[in-house]
This record gives structure tokens, C-alpha cells and sequence, in this order.
């Protein structure tokens, strides 16, 4: 169905015609979704287009087309941070698009252990490194909520560092460092003086069929799929971080909920220590940490 192009069309009537199309789609949430698409639309906050529906404000003709459009990308399954071309991530407002994995707000209590980890260390310039940083939302959040830290961040895919490059011009963090570098081989320079290494890599077993199709069809499958059991990237993450840290230092990794015990047996295995797991704000598993020998 096509929503009401006519220039008097009230912004609720469009909303609601909105979120019936998404909500179609199997667009998980439709009401959330068609509401942020009229606050692109109309270079508003969320809030803003909720206060203008309550009003009984109008969209014009252009307006509600672009809408419409919007909304036929959206009942696609096109990610919604495709469309904006924006994702928040805490504090930040990152740009994403193809080729590069969009945040998600589970990865925010990752960054948060990451962050409390990088505040205890004994240091007044403490190092954290993000491998394999993406869209660059973990090393921009340490580099921005730990500003007397100094952050590096590795990215080896060309079509997601075309992402990481803008959003660490548009942050503008001094203390924060980008490289494009194998995550194997990532800051020899560094070796011995990390305080924190964290990631987020891709740890979907090969098998396995992502069930959203946002992640199906449209995140770069080289963020996603992490080998047969999915611990391909893990294992090179404990390697790399044995290199990276000092004793006492933290490394924090995120995976799948049921990854956390064979995640924790392999940190276990390579020396590590206090290995445990965590939940997100589902009581999903979500990230595991280890303490460097």
C-alpha cells in the first residue's frame, strides 16, 4: 500500500500507514522504525515527530513521497541504518552503509567492560587497541569516554575502512589512532605495553544462517562468519593479545551466547586467566574477558 501523497496528509495518518507496511514485512520494530524514518525525512529528532503527530501536523507532497520511499526500502528489509545512513552507538552517532557492519546495541556493554577495564589500569596514559574496529564504534567510544587513554584501532576489509576512515574524521578524537593492518600482525610497536585489547569479530559458525535478513542479506559476510565452530578470529584474538598486553592486562571479546564456555576453554588452554563470561541487557552471553599471565 502506498501511503497518501496529497499535501495536507497528517503526519499520524502517514506514520500509522507506515508502520502497517513494516509491520508486514516482519520489520521487528515497525512503530520505532516508521517514526525514525519520518525524523530523517524531516532532519528531526525521534521526539520532535512524535510531538508533531500529537499536534495533528501535516506532511507536504514532497515530504510524504520521500517518505513512502523510505518506507518501500525499509519493507525490504534494507537495515535501517542503511537508509539514514547513521547508527548510534552510546554517545556517538556513526556513519554506516554497505561494506561495513552496523553497531548494535549489545556491543555497548562490550565497550563498557572495555572502558572499565582501560579507567582501572595503573596508568596515566593507559593503550587500548580494537582489532578489527569496523565502523570504529568501540575505539571511538574508549577514545572519547577515556580521553586520557590512547586508542588504536585495526581494520583490514577496504570496503568497511572507507566507514571507519569517516567516522574517526567526523569524532575527531586526538588520543585515537586508525591503521589499515592485518588483525594478526596488527602494532608489533605496541607489544608488551596494552593495557586493554578488545573485539568484536565475526563468530557466526560457517553452517549457521544469520535468521534476521538485515544480517543476511547486507552485513559484509567478513564480519560475520568466523569459521566452522566460529572461533577461527578468537583464536587469533588470544594469540595477538598475548603479544599486545602486559601482565594484568585485559582482553575483551565479544561472541555468540552459547560461545561463552568453548571461548572460555580456549582462553584457559593459551594461559589465560580469570576467563569469565557476561551478559548484554538481554542475559544474552554476550562478551567474555581474560587477564593476561
Amino acid at each position: 500500500m502506498s501511503l497518501d501523497r496529497t499535501p495536507s496528509l497528517p503526519l499520524s495518518h502517514a506514520l500509522r500507514a507506515a508502520a502497517e507496511r513494516l509491520a508486514r514485512a516482519g520489520v521487528p520494530d515497525p512503530v520505532v522504525d516508521a517514526e525514525l524514518l519520518a525524523a530523517h525525512v524531516l532532519g528531526e529528532g525521534r521526539g520532535a515527530v512524535q510531538a508533531r503527530a500529537l499536534r495533528g501536523d501535516s506532511l507536504d507532497d514532497d515530504a510524504a513521497a520521500r517518505l513512502d520511499e523510505l518506507v518501500q526500502r525499509r519493507a525490504t528489509r534494507e537495515p535501517l541504518q542503511h537508509i539514514t545512513g547513521t547508527a548510534p552507538f552510546r554517545h556517538l552517532e556513526l556513519r554506516v552503509g554497505p561494506g561495513v557492519f552496523v553497531p548494535r546495541p549489545e556491543t555497548e556493554i562490550v565497550a563498557q567492560l572495555a572502558i572499565d577495564a582501560l579507567v582501572a589500569a595503573a596508568s596515566p596514559s593507559p593503550i587500548a587497541v580494537d582489532l578489527g574496529t569496523g565502523s570504529g564504534a568501540i575505539a571511538l567510544a574508549l577514545a572519547t569516554e577515556v580521553p586520557h587513554a590512547r586508542v588504536h584501532a585495526a581494520e583490514n576489509s577496504v570496503d568497511a575502512y572507507v566507514w571507519t576512515e569517516e567516522n574517526f574524521r567526523g569524532v575527531g578524537a586526538d588520543n585515537a589512532r586508525l591503521a589499515f593492518v592485518d588483525l594478526e600482525h596488527a602494532f608489533p610497536e605496541l607489544d608488551g605495553t596494552v593495557s586493554v585489547v578488545v573485539s568484536n569479530p565475526p563468530y557466526v559458525p560457517d553452517a549457521a544462517i544469520p535468521r534476521d535478513p538485515e544480517v543476511r542479506f547486507f552485513d559484509p559476510p567478513a564480519a560475520l562468519y568466523g569459521g566452522e565452530d566460529g572461533l577461527d578470529v578468537v583464536r587469533i584474538l588470544s594469540r595477538v593479545g598475548l603479544r599486545l598486553l602486559h601482565p594484568g592486562g585485559t582482553l575483551v571479546i565479544e561472541h555468540g551466547e552459547w560461545q561463552g564456555e568453548p571461548i572460555r576453554d580456549l582462553l584457559a588452554g593459551d594461559g589465560w586467566r580469570a576467563a569469565a563470561t557476561h551478559p548484554d541487557l538481554t542475559l544474552r552471553d554476550r562478551v567474555t574477558t581474560a587477564i593476561r599471565p
